[in-house]
């Protein structure tokens, strides 16, 4: 065992995930702006998956990106979120249902300074169980000189048939696409 802070790794409750427990599955940088990236036939070879992100907008309207699962599009609340977000001067909460994904919040636009990406981790818990719905958790961000956001969030898929999650899409929600050198990658977790 190590010591983290003085304190033995064996006295931390819960756990900790070891690099080598992260598998690489599949990695899209995006060579010419488009609206949409997929990672499809996802095997259920992990406990969990990671997705990560370092995205930007290559329009100047807002850019929120939206997760779905296995395609599924169904109107009504079988997609919900709850977030906590700061701007380094102010504070709030919110908590939606929505139709069609997972919203997760604002990236930088193309009239941020050049060069800023907003940076996206996504966990997706238990995705190959069939007899629970799907919980993410996912922390956002950017920093652009002084302005940007920070957002933790938490969301869940209840499809009407809760089924392993085999494929997740990323849009964007807004009339603009990711830029290019945007990139999404997706990891598999130990379990």
């Amino acid at each position: 065992m190590f010591p983290i802070l003085g304190i033995m790794a064996s006295q931390i409750s819960g756990h900790l995930t070891a690099p080598s427990d992260y598998e690489s599955i599949s990695t899209v940088t995006v060579d010419s702006p488009v609206s949409s990236i997929s990672f499809t036939s996802i095997a259920a070879d992990w406990k969990h998956l990671q997705l990560r992100v370092l995205a930007r907008g290559a329009g100047t309207g807002s850019v929120a990106m939206k997760v779905q699962f296995n395609s599924d599009t169904t109107s009504g609340n079988y997609y919900s979120y709850h977030e906590l977000y700061g701007t380094g001067s102010a504070a709030a909460a919110s908590a939606y249902g929505a139709s069609g994904g997972i919203q997760l919040e604002l990236f930088p636009t193309s009239s941020a300074t050049s060069g800023v990406f907003g940076a996206m981790t996504l966990d997706l818990l238990d995705y190959t169980s069939t007899n629970k719905n799907k919980v993410t958790r996912s922390l956002v961000g950017y920093d652009n000189n002084g302005s940007g956001y920070v957002f933790f969030m938490s969301g869940m898929w209840k499809p009407s048939t809760i089924a392993a999650v085999n494929s997740i899409q990323i849009t964007n929600m807004d009339a603009s696409n990711f830029a290019t050198n945007s990139s999404f990658a997706l990891y598999g977790i130990k379990g």
